[in-house]
Formats: structure tokens, sequence, C-alpha cells
């Protein structure tokens, strides 16, 4: 008995190492094929195969979630492409799909946002803004654009606190002294004058391409 006891122990440890073995032999495989598909998608990312791009990286993506942030560039590129040719709806679209992937980017907040200001949808503006500012909140862009949205909007208090945010970090940026004293003339005036739009731009260039692995 004590025989066959050992003989059944025996044969369970072999099947656990085989099983193991074969598990790990999948996880390599895999892996391989997640980098070979990686590979493939980061060259059509750089020339301009957004579509084709996505598809591979998508299936990199299911195989080994590593490969995430290549997916969520192609996305930005692809959202990035459509708000230059003044498809803003399809531009969001694509910053959603990015910050689905990547949602502790601030960079998507702002690129999504300045496609919100271009059809004048300032409230879903305003929140990514605040979003970018959570995950960095020293970015003086960020405040000066909210700022610039609260002028907007009518709401001179936040305006203003947004403002001396920017001037608690640099005291000497000209366009938040600017605004200061602008929307102190306005207060003392009451008068509801527009705002002129920030000189600090969102960033200018394309997001970071996805880099092959």
């Amino acid at each position: 008995m004590k025989k066959s006891f050992a003989l059944a122990v025996v044969t369970a440890l072999a099947l656990g190492a085989t099983q193991v073995c074969q598990a790990q032999g999948n996880k390599n495989a895999n892996a391989k094929e997640a980098n070979k598909l990686a590979r493939d998608g980061a060259e059509a990312s750089k020339n301009q195969e957004w579509d084709k791009a996505v598809d591979l990286l998508r299936k990199a993506t299911a195989l080994d979630h590593k490969y995430a942030d290549e997916l969520s560039a192609v996305y930005q590129q692809r959202g990035y492409a459509a708000a230059n040719e003044k498809r803003f709806q399809d531009a969001i679209n694509e910053y959603d799909e990015a910050l689905k992937l990547t949602p502790q980017d601030p960079r998507i907040y702002e690129q999504r946002a300045a496609v919100e200001m271009k059809i004048n949808d300032y409230d879903k503006a305003l929140a990514d803004y605040s979003e970018a500012i959570k995950l960095k909140p020293n970015e003086t862009r960020y405040y000066l654009y909210r700022s610039y949205i609260y002028e907007t909007k009518g709401d001179i208090k936040n305006s203003m606190a947004d403002t001396e945010k920017v001037l608690k970090i640099d005291p000497k940026n000209q366009e938040a002294l600017s605004r200061k004293a602008r929307l102190q003339a306005r207060q003392s005036a009451n008068t509801p004058l527009p705002p002129p739009p920030p000189k600090t731009g969102p960033a200018k260039t394309s997001p970071a391409p996805a880099h092959t692995p």
C-alpha cells in the first residue's frame, strides 16, 4: 500500500511539473508573439498607417498588457491627426480610447481639452484641465487655460484663483500678470469684457510615437 501511495505521489508531482512547463511554454510563446505584433505595430505607426498600427497593438496588448502604452500613443497620434483635419469628434473619440489605457497621463487630458475648446465645449474642457492639474499640479499651462475658461464663463473668482496659483509657481509669468490686472479691472468696473485667448498654447508637437520594443 505504501508503494502504491508513493507511486501516486510521484505521478501527481510529474503531472504537476508537466503542467507548469506547458504553462511556462505558452507564456513564452505569447510574449514572443506579443513582441512581434508590437514591433510591427510600431513600424506601422511610423508610416502613419494608423488603423493597422491600432489593430496590431490591440492584439499585442491582449497578449501582454505592457504594450498598452504603445497602443495609447497610437490613439493619441490618430487623435492629433484628426484634430488637424478638423474632425474634432473623431479626435475626442481617439483620446477617449487613449485614456482608457493610460488614465494617468495628463497630456491626453490636455490634448482632449484643446479639441473641446475648438468646438466651444468649455465645460468638458474645464473638467479635462482639472484632471490634468490633479496629475501635474505644478504645470502653469493648465492653470492658465483653466483660468481662461473660467473668465470666458464669467467666473471671475475662480479665474483669479487660478491666476494666483500660476503666480505662486512663476511670479514673473507675464500672461498671469496681465490676466490679473484685467480681472481686477473687470471686478472694479463690473464689465463683462471677453478675455483674449491664452498665449501659452498646449503642446504643439504630436504625441510621442509608439517605440519599437
